[in-house]
């Protein structure tokens, strides 16, 4: 699989009534006349668009931005009105479990997903063609200008004096993605898992900052901290394209990140037609512009600005794991972040 390819719903909202005013009597009437349309079952014109309440991760909050944007152009978009929650994966997930109200969700990893499946979002959330997937990206290295570490992968960030900024993975779905990338890397070339999970122990070593989430963790490196920031693809070109004085290597083992995106179950239909609008060509190519890999291989991402070779923005990584050939999500959580027996639970503790 090269990297571009990447593939593998509170009541339901309603139109806002019409006010009536009693200034006149032609006022009045027109009050009678729309209750008696009400009262005969006809369905009244809206005097207002639905409301589109989005409740997801921190990364990809200016492409969630301009998403919007683009929607209301559209005729079916006309007149809806978003609201929108942003911060960690995890966070963001168990406050929608607890009651935060959602039309749409959209988080880093797949189980903060699947942890609202049924109550809060049907089965079959994943029967369309992408299986769920809103966006994708890699995982990558960024460094300072002029890559004064040397960083040229993996390899690199575990020797003497190197210092890591990569968010928790406690809270932190980018987390999840930057430290399966690190593990694999080791198997990919042939390690085993004592080899793995010792480079991992002292990758741990080397962290000198875990941010909350994956955009709070680019502020912290942008600010100054640490060597080397292990991120979204993405996260580094929107720093770029922000100005940030960074560069960013693509290791040849990475990680085929997959953010998975969803309509609640009392969902508005505005909200259905923002999620298909999000996975189509259009909705693809606004992500794409944010530095994301587009879900489909028929969507051409055209230049992106703050990529490395704006013409070529997606190089191929010459080893992509996906979780799907980990095994799946629901193996991967348990077997590395079970919060009492997870592989990297225990590194981490025993870190300190």
């Amino acid at each position: 699989m090269t990297a571009k390819s990447t593939h593998p719903r509170a009541t339901a909202r309603r139109w806002a009534a019409v006010a009536c005013l009693t200034a006149t009597a032609l006022t009045v009437a027109g009050c009678s006349s729309q209750a008696d349309a009400n009262d005969s079952g006809e369905s009244a014109a809206p005097a207002a668009g639905a409301k589109v309440s989005i409740v997801a991760f921190s990364v990809p909050k200016p492409a969630y931005d301009d998403l919007e944007t683009a929607f209301q152009k559209t005729d079916e978009g006309k007149g809806v009105e978003f609201s929108a929650s942003y911060g960690p994966s995890g966070s963001q997930s168990k406050a929608v479990a607890a009651g935060q109200p959602a039309d749409y969700v959209g988080f880093s990893v797949g189980p903060d997903l699947t942890r609202l499946v049924p109550d809060q979002v049907a089965e079959g959330w994943d029967s369309d063609a992408n299986k769920g997937i809103v966006s994708s990206s890699v995982v990558v290295l960024v460094v300072r200008k002029g890559n004064p570490k040397h960083i040229t992968g993996w390899d690199d960030l575990t020797k003497e004096g190197v210092e890591i900024v990569t968010p928790d993975p406690a809270t932190s779905g980018s987390a999840k993605w930057n430290i399966l990338a690190a593990y694999q890397h080791v198997i990919a070339n042939g390690g085993t898992d004592a080899e793995a999970s010792d480079y991992l122990t002292t990758f741990f070593q080397h962290i000198v900052s875990k941010p909350d989430s994956g955009a709070d963790a680019t502020t912290t490196f942008t600010q100054g901290t640490g060597d080397v920031l292990v991120s979204y693809e993405n996260e580094a070109i929107a720093a770029r394209q922000k100005g940030a004085d960074v560069e960013y290597v693509v290791p040849d083992e990475s990680v085929l990140i997959e953010n998975p995106g969803a309509v609640t179950t009392e969902s508005s239909d505005a909200a259905k037609k923002f999620l298909t609008f999000v996975t189509s060509a259009d909705g693809q190519k606004i992500f794409a512009s944010h530095g994301f890999r587009p879900v489909a291989d028929v969507v051409e991402p055209g230049t992106v600005k703050g990529a490395t070779d704006p013409e070529d923005p997606f190089p191929a990584v010459k080893k992509l794991i996906t979780i799907e050939s980990l095994g799946g999500w629901e193996k991967v959580d348990k077997e590395y972040f079970d919060k009492t027996d997870g592989l990297v639970t225990k590194i981490e503790a025993s870190v300190g």
